[in-house]
């Protein structure tokens, strides 16, 4: 998928006002217009504008863009960096496009989601209502799930400043942590979203819960997988080793000719919950390196005695 730089399709400058976008827009939109234009390929500019347009004009979607940094290059092969939108905040639900499945795979990539945001109009003297709900998506790590915590989580809003240009804001906000939380559940923060209109209560604030890569294990709902690297005897023989679990270690009972690809099952030991999930061990048999001239000959003595094919059951 390539990158789309929306500044250059618009001819604008990263810094430019919203003001100056939306001229921009007006002349480009003139300029490519299929009713209007005789260029040669003037539909595909005309729509590729428009969806420029359609992030730039918008302050959330293009603070949440401007957050992908300003070093891609247009056409280069571009891989969304994973929770790329963790920590801004935004009103209706995030950056959203609607349908964005008639803009391009770039654009569908980053606002295809069930977002939505709005922009309040004027309303009548003495009108009231209530505020806009606000959502963000937080990281926290596998073992707040576990036991449950309290952060302090810093969150960033897109604003307009005095000049018509995007800036963010910075609010910090002390969360506990439920235990038992699953990776995409939506904790309420009542009263943190919009302020209201006239006498009109706040809206509440939804922080979508997300797990911070870990390097041990992998989250599926509540159940929890690790690999576990093992020795060829503890496999062979079986054995009784340590495993780390997110809970602290526990012993493991390696049965007797475990192969790799087993998975071993330890009941509850996933994230709590009703019912709770479980903990899956699959083995990784590990391979002792053949880096000395006493290993090389247990080795060559493996080879000689056990005389053992891997791939007789494919045939070879």
């Amino acid at each position: 998928m390539d990158f789309k730089d929306y500044y250059s399709i618009m001819g604008v400058e990263r810094n430019a006002s919203q003001d100056v976008i939306k001229r921009a827009y007006r002349k480009l939109a003139r300029k490519y217009h299929p009713d209007v234009s005789k260029e040669a390929g003037a539909e595909s500019r005309f729509k590729e504008v428009g969806e420029a347009y359609a992030v730039l004009k918008d302050p959330e979607k293009r603070a949440a863009y401007d957050q992908l940094g300003a070093n891609w290059k247009a056409g280069q092969d571009f891989h969304p960096p994973p929770d790329w939108d963790a920590g801004f905040e935004f009103s209706g639900g995030g950056p959203a496009a609607g349908d964005a499945s008639a803009y391009s795979d770039f654009f569908e990539s980053l606002f295809g989601h069930s977002f939505g945001s709005a922009q309040a109009g004027r309303r009548p003297a003495g009108f009231h209502a209530r505020g806009e709900d606000h959502h963000a998506k937080v990281l926290i790590d596998l073992e707040d799930a576990y036991h449950g915590a309290s952060r302090s989580i810093t969150l960033r809003t897109p604003e307009l400043d005095s000049s018509g240009r995007v800036t963010t804001k910075q609010r910090t906000l002390n969360v506990k942590i439920p235990k038992g939380v699953k990776q995409g559940q939506r904790i309420r923060l009542s009263g943190q979203g919009a302020p209201g209109l006239g006498q009109g209560q706040a809206g509440d604030l939804y922080l979508e819960i997300q797990f911070n890569p870990n390097s041990l294990y992998r989250v599926e709902g509540r159940d929890v997988y690790l690999d576990l690297p093992v020795t060829p005897w503890e496999a062979a023989l079986g054995a009784t080793v340590k495993a780390p679990t997110p809970n602290g270690p526990v012993d493991l009972t390696i049965p007797e000719g475990t192969t790799s690809g087993r998975k071993l099952r330890l009941r509850k030991r996933g994230i709590p919950g009703n019912p709770p999930g479980d903990l899956y061990v699959a083995p990784q048999i590990t391979l002792p390196p053949a880096d000395s001239k006493a290993a090389k000959e247990l080795y060559q003595k493996m080879e000689r005695e056990l005389a053992f094919n891997p791939r007789s059951r494919l045939g070879v």
